[in-house]
């Protein structure tokens, strides 16, 4: 979509100072390109490049590079005289997974292709994927350390930098203690980056950490896993050819994980059924069977009604459900009665006739997969909007079926691996609880002392205490202290890796920004923090001490290391090139400040380290084996270096549907046998990698062996609820499983129980002694349970339809606290208010009623929703900050209805004036279009560089500005929070629209 002339991005880019005419870059491109290829402008380039520079060459060149690469050697070929390699990497942006290969000549990132062979881009690439190169010279990049000085950021040393901070993170702790510091970390970061940032903030003492998988789908991760025992994506992309038909409810996949919809396009041609539910008619829904249009934030209503239907019909997969399910009586008894087809139609605004179409076409076609992304996630019932999900698909049997489950698309290149092992507030690596015992055996992996790490903490309780939530840090700020449930306000900010324009309530995170003592930014790019810092705000808020600091990471390409893809399979990348400028690696940052802070030898006791610029930097792959020796709870313990790197070598020998290693597949670098792999070993991958587990592809599927992948739903809830039995039924398991009826989980005494103790070996018994699987660090236990009998260690239980733990046993909808709709608001109010949740207190009730009271829909009548965009990721920062990109999508826009816009007297194309009830105001050009309906507007997220009105040019490091800047939607979003995990309400909030 392009809003503005058709031209490169000059009216941007000139305001930098003229840099792209000045690039060396460009002006190598343009002689290149001069001799390589007809001449052409740069937007006919870009369609013929999507693989990156040069790709017009002789098709005999690329075919020698090729050569290069199954060689194993470096060698000059026809591109240039030089050294030519190639190295294998994952794109950076969303979480698909696409493989390219980077062509790096003397050092120099050349040229890229896709990866032909991945089973999982097979040869594609969205233009983000296409314009991956772009990291290879960072034309506006942070460069060097920075330091905000009077307004301005200066240009200091890297020893400077991190004296000064180190010295300002120990007076914090003297002063405030370790909790005064919160740590945001970054779904950028790699599989090992994540999990060292995890436990230097254990090193620190603290649990405030976070990431962004808490506002794209912590409530996904925590409904899901409460429903049925992991909180990730049950399937995969690939599996998605299988299935009979597919609902995409709150998932714009075709924007947002472009690659994933060849699985579907294909799906399609074999008679796959495609049914596409969202406020807004996307590039997604151009491409269904069956487009239904719902209200903001009523997904329950809907999913609920179809199921009514299916009850009434008599359509559940009753055997299933007796079997393997606890608690659908209770739902179908609330369905049936509650969700009538007239309450239905006035929740969510759909008909009964669609409604029942839907619910026929799932009916008649299984398996069948529902595919949700942020559109169900991002609301103050997203807990129980994910879980109605899970219900339906528990309902139809889908769950744990090749076609069927639920693929739950995740946001970042390595969201599901950053949530996975990476800094949450309220868990250890591997969804470990912060209770003793899991500190203890995270200690005994690490080499250091439990009681040392105690003594870090500003008490033993604080040790077993979730952390504050990024989504909240802000109020970590500004909350009066006597309403915090720890020690001290926030003082001090670490921004390692994220968008400060991806949270809501942008004019109050100003304002904390400006009350803090210290704010540090460590990014490839500065961030719109770097901006929001510098820019001047109320006098009254700033702390004159505050200092302020820029710190330039490498990109991912400038480094090695895993990354786990929304599939749960993960990847190996090669590094392609050195850090560019000053830029290092997270992970020797982090190494940097530990051995200021006095405990770097702690952190990397069991890693090697390599030089990097001539400084110690600790080696990935240690950093993976580690993970490897104590994340058994959810099987990342099977994936070495070795296995992920011979996979990535060798990736057409996988099956394009199953992912499946063909027989006799050996790679010829370390000569694994690959046979029977599934790709990217996706997790669980239970045992030690020598235990040779395959990886799940399908999550509890029961029709395989559990040593080809198989399962069934986990034994996490008891045993049994109100005298019923939670445990699966007798004759529901997993292929070829010694125990044929539910089971608990492994531990110690069951193994004697069940007479295979002595199956252990003697240097294994100890070690397994007082143990369950997840802490037996020999790994014998797993072994003996899954190999010796077929049976699963997290136990064989029912999945759960009733979630007694959660506020609404029974998803319940619930209106969000800004709406537009005074009258469903009072039909289906929200939660009460609450104290000390997350260490703050939390409203509901009181902002709700409030807004009914004050008629805040009179003022602002339309339900302001979000999304992505194909052209950018994330905040945006990186990918506006390419000018391949940039070009695409110059200005940020308010979709607004014909009808709105005739009303207000706006033609398309004319700028806007966006009012919320924050008090915030955002300047952008309108696009009039039936796209969305006429009580709704839509704006994307990725954008920031401009506030209320005013670029923020001057207030960015010289240089190191994006190309295209626009108002960011979350200066404006409004207060609301998840009644679970404190997921941002982004999706239904309310504003005005006006003629700018």
């Amino acid at each position: 979509m392009l809003l503005t002339k058709k031209t490169a991005p000059a009216n941007n880019v000139s305001r930098q100072g003229e840099r792209e005419s000045s690039s060396p870059f460009i002006h190598s491109l343009r002689r290149g390109l001069s001799g390589a290829l007809p001449t052409m402008d740069r937007r006919a380039f870009l369609r013929r490049s999507g693989l990156g520079v040069g790709v017009g060459l002789a098709a005999g060149q690329l075919t020698l590079m090729r050569k290069a690469e199954a060689a194993g050697e470096a060698r000059p070929t026809a591109v240039g005289a030089g050294k030519v390699e190639i190295k294998r990497t994952v794109c950076s942006h969303c979480s698909v997974g696409c493989a390219s290969d980077a062509v790096v000549e003397n050092g120099v990132w050349v040229r890229q292709e896709p990866v032909f062979d991945s089973p999982i881009n097979l040869g594609a690439h969205c233009a983000k994927g296409a314009a991956l190169r772009e990291h290879g010279h960072g034309e506006y990049r942070l460069r060097y350390p920075m330091k905000l000085v009077n307004g301005k950021y200066e240009r200091i040393s890297w020893d400077t930098a991190l004296d000064e901070i180190t010295a300002k993170l120990k007076e914090l702790r003297q002063a405030s203690g370790p909790d005064s510091v919160y740590w945001i970390g970054s779904s950028k970061h790699s599989n090992e980056q994540s999990y060292l940032l995890r436990k230097f903030v254990s090193f620190w003492g603290s649990n405030n950490c976070d990431h962004q998988a808490r506002i794209c789908h912590s409530t996904t991760v925590a409904g899901v896993a409460n429903t049925w025992g992991y909180g990730a994506m049950t399937n995969s992309y690939n599996d998605m050819r299988g299935a009979k038909v597919a609902m995409y409810i709150g998932s714009n996949a075709a924007e947002a994980h472009p690659v994933s919809m060849l699985h579907m396009l294909h799906a399609k041609e074999h008679g796959c059924k495609m049914i596409v539910v969202d406020p807004r008619f996307t590039r997604t829904a151009a491409k269904a069977d069956e487009y239904v249009r719902i209200r903001s934030g009523s997904d329950i209503a809907f999913l609920f009604g179809i199921l009514h239907h299916i009850f009434k019909n008599g359509w559940e997969d009753k055997q299933y459900i007796n079997d393997r399910v606890f608690g659908m009586d209770k739902v179908r008894e609330e369905v049936l009665a509650k969700w009538t087809p007239d309450k239905v139609e006035e929740a969510c605004g759909v008909k009964e006739a669609q409604v029942l179409k839907v619910a026929t076409w799932l009916n008649e076609n299984r398996p069948g997969t529902i595919v949700w992304c942020m559109g169900q996630t991002q609301h103050t019932i997203g807990n129980a909007i994910v879980r109605a999900s899970c219900i339906l698909q528990l309902a139809l049997g889908n769950v744990g079926k090749s076609g069927g489950g639920t693929n739950i698309f995740r946001g970042h290149d390595n969201v599901q691996g950053a949530t996975d092992v990476g800094p949450n507030p309220d868990s250890l690596p591997g969804y470990y609880g912060l209770v003793e015992g899991s500190w203890k055996h995270f200690a005994a992996t690490w080499g250091v002392d439990f009681e040392w790490i105690k003594k870090q903490f500003a008490s033993p309780a604080m040790m077993s205490k979730p952390g504050i939530t990024v989504s909240r840090w802000i109020d970590g700020v500004l909350e009066k202290n006597e309403l915090i449930d720890q020690d001290s306000n926030l003082r001090g900010v670490f921004y390692w890796g994220h968008a400060p324009n991806s949270q809501t309530r942008g004019l109050e995170m100003k304002r904390a920004m400006d009350k803090l003592d210290l704010l540090v930014v460590v990014d490839p790019y500065p961030s719109a923090t770097a901006a929001m810092a510098a820019m001047p705000g109320n006098p009254d808020d700033l702390n004159k001490n505050r200092a302020v600091y820029l710190l330039p990471a490498c990109t991912q390409f400038e480094t090695s290391g895993s990354v786990t893809a929304s599939n749960r399979s993960l990847q190996w990348r090669e590094k392609v090139i050195e850090p560019l400028w000053e830029s290092r690696s997270d992970h020797m940052i982090m190494q940097q400040f530990a051995d200021r802070l006095g405990f770097g030898k702690e952190l990397s006791k069991n890693y090697k380290m390599q030089k990097v610029k001539g400084m110690d930097e600790p080696v990935p792959d240690d950093i993976l084996r580690e993970i490897n020796k104590c994340v058994w709870t959810i099987g990342y313990t099977g994936q070495s270096p070795e296995r992920l790197q011979a996979h990535m070598r060798n990736m057409g020998a996988f099956d394009v549907r199953t992912l499946k290693a063909k027989g006799g597949t050996r790679d010829k670098v370390n000569g694994y046998d690959m046979t029977g792999d599934y790709f990217g070993l996706p997790w669980p991958c239970f045992g030690t990698p020598e235990f040779k587990h395959p990886g799940s592809p399908n999550l509890y599927d029961t029709s395989k062996h559990v040593m080809d992948g198989g399962g069934n739903f986990r034994a996490n809830f008891g045993v049994e609820r109100d005298g019923k039995n939670l445990l699966a039924e007798d004759g529901s398991h997993s292929l070829g499983a010694d125990i044929t009826t539910g089971y608990p989980e492994l531990d110690h005494v069951l193994l004697k129980k069940l007479g295979w103790w002595d199956e252990l070996t003697e240097a294994e018994k100890p070690k397994a002694e007082g143990k369950n699987w997840k802490t037996d660090s020999s790994g014998g236990m797993i072994r003996v349970f899954m190999k010796n009998h077929g049976c699963h260690p997290f136990g064989n239980a029912k999945a759960r339809a009733l979630v007694w733990n959660f506020p609404d046993a029974i998803p319940q909808h619930r209106e969000p606290l800004y709406g537009n709709r005074p009258d469903l608001m009072a039909k289906y109010p929200t939660h009460d208010d609450k104290m000390a949740f997350w260490r703050l207190p939390t409203l509901y009730k009181s902002v709700q009623q409030k807004n009914i009271a004050d008629k805040v829909h009179e003022k602002f009548p339309y339900v302001m929703t979000s999304g992505r965009l194909v052209e950018y990721e994330g905040g945006g920062e990186e990918t506006r900050s390419n000018p391949w990109l940039a070009e695409l999508q110059q200005e940020m826009f308010i979709e607004i209805n014909p009808k709105v816009a005739a009303e207000k007297g706006i033609r398309n194309g004319e700028r806007a004036w966006v009012h919320t009830p924050t008090g915030a105001k955002l300047n952008v050009q309108a696009l009039v279009t039936e796209r969305v309906g006429p009580d709704t507007v839509f704006m994307p997220f990725h954008f920031s560089g401009h506030w209320q009105g005013v670029d923020m040019l001057g207030y960015y490091p010289a240089g190191a500005a994006p190309v295209v800047r626009g108002e960011a939607i979350n200066t404006a979003t409004t207060y609301g929070y998840d009644s679970v995990t404190m997921m941002q309400e982004t999706k239904t909030t309310v504003c005005n629209v006006e003629k700018a």
